[in-house]
């Protein structure tokens, strides 16, 4: 084969994989954007939420956020069990499930209610700590709460552990950094895995 057409054929296998690969993220950008401003809150077994960061035992920001969200539902009479997740970081006095549970307490929730998972760093681990010990229980059926922006991935990891999950974002809008981190996340896990992607996380 002449040297100028292997050139032309190798440039435009390379244009086609850069337009599959754009359109692929494309697609899931959207996808993405659509699944943080839906939420698919139904009745279940357990509510679970998703851990963030707390400061001395007091709920963070987004990690309030998702508590008051959880409430809501719980109030609602969606689930009857609400489960906090979330460890400890290094120099950390308490988890963030821990903080969670205390939050949920002061705000009228009876001990028998919440169950606390404390060993997860990052969502998969949550997810997959929940799913287990849930199970002991003869539950799957769960909402899960996190922040808009991971409502895709959320949906992707639960079916991976085996959770039949609806997926009920936090309030607010997710900045567009978000979206493309989660689009990158979520187009990899298709692909390789959520298990894989431990560690990129919210």
């Amino acid at each position: 084969m002449p040297k100028a057409r292997w050139l032309r054929r190798t440039l435009w296998t390379a244009v086609i994989l850069l337009g599959v690969v754009v359109l692929y993220l494309g697609v899931t950008f959207v996808q993405v954007w659509q699944a943080s401003r839906s939420d698919g809150a139904r009745k279940a077994d357990a509510i679970v939420v998703l851990g963030a960061a707390q400061y001395n035992g007091t709920p963070s920001p987004a990690l309030q956020n998702r508590l008051d969200h959880a409430l809501d539902l719980y109030e609602r009479g969606l689930a009857p069990v609400i489960v906090v997740t979330g460890g400890r970081q290094d120099g950390d006095r308490f988890t963030e499930a821990t903080t969670g549970y205390n939050y949920l307490r002061d705000h009228g929730v009876p001990d028998a209610a919440i169950r606390k998972e404390v060993q997860g760093h990052t969502t998969y681990e949550s997810v997959a700590a929940a799913a287990r010990f849930l199970r002991d229980e003869g539950i799957d059926d769960v909402i899960l709460v996190s922040s808009p922006a991971t409502a895709k991935r959320l949906a992707g990891i639960s079916g991976d552990v085996g959770l039949d999950a609806a997926i009920s974002p936090s309030s607010g809008s997710p900045q567009i950094r978000s979206l493309a981190r989660e689009t990158v996340a979520v187009s990899l896990g298709r692909l390789i895995g959520y298990r894989r992607l431990d560690r990129f996380d919210t």
